[in-house]
């Protein structure tokens, strides 16, 4: 029986793209750092990651989407923030963006990782991108290295069996 676990590493070659909203670009931000932070540290480079910025988080998919069909990209890192705010938005763009996330990652079959913060306030934001809970960048940035290299590992056991 084989048994295929996928390690946090970067391998040589491999480039991610940290897809990023703007909207609430002061929590995104630390999300951003959190992530370049985790794959500079797992021996990644700067010239291996690319950031492509969106307006919101609704835009997330559909930019995360461009980047997996593009073929530069090993893994893709979403990243952004929806904080309640008083009317229904939040529950719109909070549910459109966590399923669009997950439907880019099964259609295209890359490596997708999710850091999208879906807080009731500035201040459970604030926590989750590096203060009191870790930082999700940081998490997705780690989830992202995993399924890249369990990726390659299936790939290579594949070429030896043909």
């Amino acid at each position: 029986m084989g048994i295929f676990e996928g390690h946090i590493r970067v391998h040589d070659g491999d480039r991610f793209a940290l897809v990023a909203s703007r909207w609430n670009d002061f929590i995104v931000e630390r999300l951003i750092d959190g992530a370049k932070d985790c794959i500079l540290r797992h021996g990644g480079r700067e010239d291996q990651l690319d950031l492509i910025r969106v307006p919101g988080s609704f835009e997330l998919p559909q930019a995360a989407k461009l980047a997996a069909q593009s073929g530069r990209y090993a893994g893709v890192i979403v990243l952004g923030s929806v904080i309640r705010g008083g009317t229904p938005h939040f529950d719109m763009i909070a549910a459109e963006v966590t399923k669009g996330a997950a439907q880019v990652a099964l259609d295209t079959g890359l490596p997708l990782a999710f850091g999208v913060l879906t807080t009731d306030s500035v201040e459970q934001a604030i926590d989750r991108a590096g203060a009191k809970m870790g930082n999700k960048g940081w998490e997705a940035a780690q989830s992202v290295l995993e399924m890249t290299d369990l990726a390659h590992a299936l790939k290579a056991a594949a070429k030896g069996r043909k």
